[in-house]
């Protein structure tokens, strides 16, 4: 009896303790979450404030796109005369250097071409190497002709005497003037001729005749197509799409191939219209490629932005006076120019994807 009344009075103070100890777990709990929401709210300002701090002095100076390509100004190679490709010493994806061969044309044509206008040059010298001797020739008669009319003159003039006189018959009167009349027309066909000799060479020299021109700009064009029938690189790059074939017959302006300058390669970033508000050319501009990846950083300049967005300047234009209009934000490119060393160490290709950044606060 005894134990069991022990028993019983530790059991009744159990269960007088019991609940104080619930309701100091509850108050530690609701402490705890306090201090928790406390601290959670802290994190939230301070973050907010890291946020808004950064975003003052350091995010709003940088806006960055990937919309970004690699571009170049390739040369189309297409040939300046008619002819049929003998060579092409050249493939895709090969180096070529400025002024190597790209392909040779067949220069049997130019060279027959460049014969002949060879030989009328020639024949045009020689042939106002003879309007100056006409001329000199023309003025020997006129001086010949003149002579026979003074001649005849004094023949004349002594006839007319004896005729008064009553020395001579008419008749010796009457030739003496047909003679007379007869030299003057030959002086005066003469003096025609040599005007006319004359105006050939009037105020040139052999060199600079209409005609020695007219046939040396011929020779100058059959030497300019001999020498275009061997077609050479611009410029430094890389060659593309090459269609040229040995044996392939081709005509003024056909596309063979392309040359890509791969050292003067540029970007054309696409930036949302909201983002243009402060870019000006001459801004540093920060990228990275998805062929080299983070690693490699390219750094250019902003060069410019383009006259339209991609919209304007498309195959079929949008045409936005519709009912049924829903605005789109438009982008607009912006060209960077690149660093020409890092191009050389980091050679791009056309097309390549690029995320470029722009530093607004320079």
């Amino acid at each position: 009896m005894a134990h069991a009344a022990v028993a019983d009075l530790r059991s009744s103070a159990f269960l007088r303790q019991k609940p104080e100890r619930a309701l100091d777990a509850d108050v530690r709990r609701k402490l705890l979450r306090r201090r928790l929401f406390i601290a959670f709210g802290a994190l939230l300002l301070i973050a907010a404030a890291g946020w808004g701090g950064w975003w003052v002095w350091t995010g709003q100076r940088y806006i960055s796109t990937d919309d970004a390509y690699v571009d170049a100004t390739e040369a189309q190679i297409t040939p300046q005369i008619d002819g049929t490709i003998s060579a092409v010493p050249v493939t895709d994806t090969m180096h070529v250097k400025r002024g190597q061969v790209l392909l040779r044309l067949d220069p049997a044509d130019t060279e027959l071409a460049f014969a002949q206008a060879q030989a009328n040059y020639a024949q045009a010298v020689r042939r106002v190497h003879q309007y100056f001797a006409n001329a000199d020739e023309a003025a020997a008669q006129v001086a010949a002709r003149t002579s026979d009319v003074k001649r005849a003159s004094l023949d004349y003039d002594r006839r007319v005497a004896l005729a008064q006189a009553g020395a001579i018959a008419a008749e010796q009167l009457s030739n003496a003037r047909n003679a007379l009349e007869t030299a003057q027309a030959a002086l005066v066909a003469a003096k025609q001729t040599l005007e006319s000799q004359r105006a050939l060479i009037r105020g040139t020299d052999v060199d600079h005749n209409p005609e020695v021109l007219a046939a040396k700009a011929v020779l100058d064009k059959a030497q300019l197509d001999f020498s275009r029938a061997v077609i050479r690189a611009p410029f430094d790059g890389v060659v593309a799409q090459n269609k040229a074939q040995i044996g392939q017959r081709v005509h003024v302006g056909d596309v063979l191939m392309s040359v890509v300058p791969v050292k003067d390669a540029y970007v054309d970033a696409n930036f949302k219209e909201g983002q243009l508000t402060r870019v000006r050319p001459g801004q540093p501009v920060t990228l990275t490629s998805d062929l080299y990846g983070s690693g490699v950083t390219f750094h250019g300049r902003v060069q410019g932005l383009s006259g339209g967005t991609g919209a304007a300047f498309s195959v079929i234009p949008a045409q936005n006076a519709t009912g049924n209009w829903i605005k789109v934000v438009q982008r607009l490119p912006v060209r960077v120019a690149l660093d020409p060393h890092e191009l050389s160490e980091h050679p791009l290709r056309v097309g390549l994807s690029m995320t470029a950044t722009i530093d607004l606060g320079r």
